[in-house]
């Protein structure tokens, strides 16, 4: 995974309520055999019209082209479980989702995928999706280690966000859920050893 530690860019507003892995990722972007191609699937039915670009959808318009944050509505991400509509988002820049709620299994998907989400309370995350509705005072810092999101425009408001300790060491590290196991091989080999050492008869 790519490491997350302090990232500024723009923030899109996306707060209708929940917007399903099938709006996000539509079936037809899933009969390939690897990821390619998966952040022309993002949004697709929302981001085009007969293969144009849709000028309604918020990241086609002037000053959200280049998001890498959403501040999206609730339950996002519900739906079926494809690791794809995560990937889709990746490959179209995205870095971290801030909502209220958050899917279980897209929520997993996102965590072990290296997507941060950040869940804060449903009045501060409607001020946040308000100040990023303005192209003015659209960008945000997200600081991770401090658990700090400042608004960078406007008046320069900073919202803290609490997340688990071994996410949070996941993110900053880049380290998915193999790799944090890797990180105690050296344990896990002395533990082999020693127990191989102590029950012979079971080898």
């Amino acid at each position: 995974m790519t490491p997350f530690h302090c990232v500024t860019g723009t923030a899109a507003p996306m707060m209708t309520p929940n917007v399903d892995t099938d709006v996000i990722m539509p079936k037809m972007f899933l009969k390939g055999i690897d990821r390619s191609g998966l952040g022309e699937g993002a949004f697709n039915l929302l981001r085009f019209n007969a293969g144009r670009p849709n000028p309604d959808f918020v990241l086609n318009q002037n000053g959200y082209r280049d998001a890498c944050f959403l501040v999206v509505g609730p339950n996002f991400g519900c739906g079926s479980s494809r690791e794809h509509a995560v990937w889709g988002l990746q490959q179209l820049g995205i870095r971290a989702l801030i909502g209220t709620t958050f899917a279980g299994i897209f929520n997993d998907n996102c965590a072990n995928n290296g997507l941060l989400t950040i869940s804060l309370d449903a009045a501060t995350c409607g001020a946040l999706a308000d100040a990023v509705s303005d192209p003015a005072s659209n960008r945000l810092t997200v600081d991770l280690e401090q658990q700090t999101i400042r608004i960078e425009g406007g008046n320069g408001r900073i919202v803290r966000f609490a997340i688990e300790a071994a996410r949070k060491e996941a993110f900053l590290t880049g380290r998915d859920a193999i790799g944090s196991t890797l990180a105690f091989a050296d344990d896990i080999r002395a533990f082999e050893a020693r127990h191989r050492a102590e029950n012979p008869w079971m080898f």
